[in-house]
């Protein structure tokens, strides 16, 4: 199996590092005993916690399972499981059945999170035009308790994801966007989709 692209294997632990909360990085960062605790303290980011971890051969673009085990310990098995089909994203013959290709997967992800950022109450709206049935605009409103109005944005996406079984684009994101009306969220999408092309 092809090496995942170890400059799109960065982008997506920086991705992953954004969307951990400061409670979650420190549960992480206190499970793994392998890093002595002065250095362990001066941990204040995802990514940092991510370089030492990579420095110790315990994480690696082929190897994801160490990280992937540490986020669902600390209740963050989105993020597991978006690590875990990184590792499949490979453009080959493992591709999942439901992901969209790697380069097409990483644009969803940057546009994912400018929408979770922006999109507050409009949640149910973008399900809608995205095509999620009421049954599953229902079984997001059940979670309202348990998740923030990011995090609601975050469940319609990765539903529609699931729903297009690898036909995903980030162009569709912007067309519902823009059929909700939120056509400054859209602006922000492209206006980070482009600044990621040009790094």
């Amino acid at each position: 199996m092809q090496s995942p692209d170890l400059n799109t294997f960065q982008q997506r632990l920086l991705m992953l590092s954004d969307e951990l909360r400061n409670d979650q990085l420190k549960k992480m960062t206190f499970l793994c005993s392998s890093i002595g605790k002065a250095r362990r303290e001066k941990i204040t980011t995802g990514y940092e916690l991510f370089e030492v971890l990579i420095e110790q051969k315990k994480v690696s673009a082929d190897d994801t399972g160490f990280l992937s085990e540490l986020l669902t310990k600390v209740g963050r098995q989105d993020l597991s499981d978006k690590l875990t089909n990184f590792s499949t994203w490979n453009g080959g013959p493992s591709l999942g059945p439901n992901e969209p290709s790697d380069a097409e997967g990483v644009k969803i992800d940057l546009a994912a999170e400018v929408i979770a950022d922006n999109l507050g109450k409009n949640w149910r709206k973008l399900a809608r035009k995205l095509g999620l049935s009421e049954v599953k605009v229902q079984n997001i409103s059940r979670k309202q308790l348990q998740l923030d109005l990011e995090e609601m944005a975050m469940e319609v996406i990765r539903e529609w994801r699931s729903a297009q079984r690898g036909e995903a684009r980030v162009e569709q994101l912007l067309v519902a966007l823009r059929e909700c009306e939120q056509n400054l969220t859209a602006e922000k999408v492209e206006d980070k989709l482009r600044m990621a092309k040009e790094h």
